[in-house]
């Protein structure tokens, strides 16, 4: 088992930065790789064992970034995660507790930075999701349960974490978007407006966190395949397919490398956008 995690980790890390310091084709090339280096940084994920939290926090560990393996219910899903990335050379450590909730995310720092340092990276992935149907059969309650996934987690991560990010003049706030926001699908409504609502916020956040070097970003995927669709052979879908302009589905890799990216050094000079990972399904106004 040790062995296929390590094979794992070094094909994710070979996706990231192209082949290896021992590896043939790298030796015989005379041009310097681009790397991502996240070493010494520490990343919480939020939502780490949801379909896109494990390939996120895979790559950033891959990158080299101590992992805070955020859960809510799932704990046992959240401690195979974590030992994983332990077996791969890892730092990490499990956190828990509500999101959108101040106390409960002071709680988390407190822990991460007892065991893993301060958080320089977060990685809002986390989101409650619904029942689909139209506008106005919805109740208030679903509406709030998604906004709080959504908006107020953005609002209570940077509340928390910005204040030792200010200290260093040094961050990256990540948070998930979704290509729906500009789909206006029906029966989604609760979902699309929440996700809406968190754009102005991270938006603005970027404007007044930027000054003190913090970067704020978001990456909207579109409908990736993720393990459920491999474990259901569902990965074809052709009439979502013929939408989009590359002409097939993305990956959750796709979406874990921008991450990666966005987190980086690399990406130092970008701030306040949203990056929509779907294969040009969505095309943003210029």
């Amino acid at each position: 088992m040790t062995r296929i995690i390590a094979a794992a980790s070094r094909r994710i890390r070979r996706n990231l930065f192209g082949p290896m310091p021992d590896d043939p084709a790298r030796l015989a090339s005379n041009r310097a790789p681009v790397s991502i280096d996240l070493s010494r940084r520490v990343a919480l994920v939020t939502g780490a064992t949801g379909e896109l939290g494990r390939p996120i926090s895979r790559t950033l560990a891959a990158c080299g970034a101590k992992i805070a393996v955020h859960y809510y219910r799932s704990r046992n899903a959240a401690q195979t995660l974590c030992s994983e990335l332990k077996a791969t050379g890892a730092d990490a450590c499990l956190v828990s507790g509500d999101i959108a909730d101040v106390i409960a995310v002071e709680a988390m720092r407190d822990k991460i930075e007892a065991n893993l340092g301060s958080v320089d990276i977060v990685v809002n992935n986390a989101v409650t999701w619904f029942e689909e149907g139209p506008v106005v059969e919805q109740s208030a309650d679903q509406f709030d349960c998604v906004y709080r996934s959504s908006v107020l987690q953005g609002w209570a991560t940077a509340k928390v974490f910005s204040k030792r990010m200010k200290d260093r003049h040094w961050g990256r706030i990540i948070s998930l978007g979704t290509e729906v926001t500009t789909q206006a699908l029906i029966n989604r409504a609760p979902y699309t407006a929440a996700k809406c609502a968190m754009d102005g916020m991270m938006r603005s956040l970027a404007r007044e966190l930027g000054e003190h070097g913090i970067t704020v970003n978001q990456v909207a995927p579109g409908w990736v395949i993720t393990d459920r669709d491999r474990r259901d052979r569902d990965e074809v879908q052709p009439e979502y397919e013929s939408s989009i302009a590359l002409r097939r589905r993305g990956y959750d890799q796709d979406v874990a490398n921008l991450i990666a990216f966005l987190a980086s050094d690399l990406a130092g000079f970008i701030t306040g956008v949203r990056v929509p990972v779907c294969g040009g399904n969505i095309m943003p106004e210029a």
